[in-house]
């Protein structure tokens, strides 16, 4: 029984060898891992970091999380950034806390995408003697929150306003550009010299590292009531999409912002009269608007069915849930379903059956600026493929 036991043993060995040294099959298995799992297996051995840290992994990895894709919300904006993973049954599947030190400033999220997060606030400067927030800049940090890594993207070009970005992915994975609007500071008293001579937009590349100014441009993104570092956006297809203040009222949409990664600008009209809780969104693929009308107790969900030939189509138009005196704070979509963050509730509104259904999220009910996302985990670096330095925040208190 000895030698039998023995061929079996080594049998088994053998057959492990097999897999292991079978590339396709080792990495098939390992990256359905969590991503905290995969981590601890590169320690391993030589072999398995060599094929977890290969770039043919992360895209592997990255392929088998987007079908898997969940809900990030982050509640309450703070100096600790707190963020939930939940899914679409209100299920809190990990909360992911950010331990970034008490020097900085409280941070929000813009954007998500691929498993990185755009994070930014305001620096702080010394005003008079007192310490106070910088509100013509931002510090912008690309940041994965499960690999526990941050980069701060170098200083942008000095600006007398807040300024507003947008990020766009691509057409490679784990590309990106960001695209930051300034206001220039006044050089003479001349007439060119207007603020509205002086918009200006400048665009930060993963592929070099550093900003380029592209030089005045026509319109500059609305800022939200929601968001106070800057404007809502969505990047769909190629594409950023902002809203632009209508000429009656800058807290209203009037229309909407393009540029695509090439960095050509465009505007697009808006289907009908929106509101001040409007939201662009990508739904399947296809820019949407999503207008909350409050006094209707009614939400108007619009595709937008050729991004070449802008044309609106009513997805659906439907009662809301919730009160009149209870406002939509936050919208995002992940895949036929729409997330809502409002004043005291979470609600997801699946658009196949037309049927709204309130979350159980009483452990995070506490909101001050609200963002959620849909999210997916991946082993991206922060910085893109040309992988500048980032910092590990697993141990440290700032970044």
């Amino acid at each position: 029984m000895g030698e039998t036991g023995g061929e079996c043993s080594h049998c088994t060995t053998d057959k492990w060898y097999e897999v292991e040294y079978a590339e396709n099959v080792l990495a098939n298995i390992l990256s359905r891992l969590p991503v905290k799992s995969i981590l601890v297996c590169k320690s391993v051995c030589k072999h398995w970091r060599q094929l977890i840290s290969s770039q043919a992994f992360t895209d592997l990895q990255l392929l088998w999380s987007k079908n898997h894709s969940i809900y990030m919300v982050y509640p309450y904006m703070d100096m600790v950034m707190k963020l939930y993973l939940v899914k679409d049954s209100g299920e809190i599947t990990k909360s992911i806390t950010f331990p970034y030190c008490d020097n900085l400033s409280p941070l929000t999220i813009m954007c998500s995408f691929d498993g990185l997060l755009c994070c930014i606030n305001y620096p702080w400067k010394v005003d008079s003697g007192m310490i106070v927030e910088d509100v013509t800049d931002l510090e912008i940090r690309i940041c994965n929150p499960v690999t526990r890594k941050a980069l701060l993207l170098p200083k942008g070009s000095p600006t007398e306003e807040n300024p507003s970005i947008g990020v766009a992915f691509g057409p490679q994975i784990n590309e990106y550009k960001i695209f930051r609007f300034f206001c220039a500071k006044r050089i003479s008293l001349a007439k060119w010299q207007s603020h509205a001579n002086r918009s200006q937009c400048e665009v930060y590349s993963s592929s070099t590292g550093s900003w380029s100014v592209i030089g005045r441009v026509p319109y500059c993104p609305m800022h939200s009531s929601h968001s106070p570092l800057g404007s809502n956006h969505v990047f769909v297809n190629g594409k950023i999409y902002w809203f632009l203040a209508s000429d009656e009222d800058h807290m209203i949409p009037g229309s909407i912002l393009t540029v695509d990664i090439e960095e050509t600008f465009g505007t697009i009209d808006l289907p009908k009269e929106v509101t001040e809780h409007s939201y662009l969104v990508d739904l399947e693929g296809f820019l949407s608007l999503v207008a909350v009308y409050d006094e209707d107790e009614i939400v108007n969900i619009w595709i937008l069915e050729d991004k070449n030939e802008p044309k609106w189509e009513l997805k659906c138009s439907d009662h809301i849930p919730f009160s009149n005196d209870e406002c939509a704070e936050f919208v995002v979509a992940r895949e036929n379903e729409i997330f809502f963050v409002t004043s005291n509730h979470y609600y997801i509104y699946d658009l196949d059956h037309r049927l709204w259904r309130e979350l159980d999220l009483s452990s995070i009910s506490e909101k001050k600026f609200p963002v959620a996302f849909a999210y997916t985990e991946s082993l991206l670096s922060c910085g893109g493929r040309m992988d500048p330095p980032t910092e590990d925040i697993s141990n440290k208190r700032s970044i």
